[in-house]
């Protein structure tokens, strides 16, 4: 289960990041991240954009919506997600995880 934290400013979700990889997208949960694959490589913060955009297009949210708030130069990462509420966002989490 993907440890998600509400706070006044939206929900916070924490992400373990896979840049470099095959392709983009979604692939599970590890110890209560969200794993993000990238094909971008981890340099001058093209994964981290990249991650912006695989989880907001996942979400069905725009990627104004998503923004890295820890984590920038580490694979572990949380990002703020704003203009959805948590059982909202934990509902599209979970059809995005089955």
């Amino acid at each position: 289960m993907i440890d998600l934290q509400e706070t006044p400013q939206g929900v916070v979700v924490p992400v373990q990041a896979h840049p470099g990889a095959r392709q983009n997208g979604i692939t599970g949960e590890h110890a209560g991240r969200l794993r993000v694959a990238v094909t971008q490589a981890p340099e001058k913060g093209k994964a981290n954009k990249a991650l912006i955009e695989v989880l907001a297009a996942a979400l069905d949210l725009k990627k104004s919506q998503v923004a890295l708030v820890a984590g920038e130069t580490s694979s572990q990462k949380k990002f703020l997600v704003t203009g959805v509420s948590l059982p909202e966002l934990s509902r599209r989490l979970a059809v995005r995880l089955e």
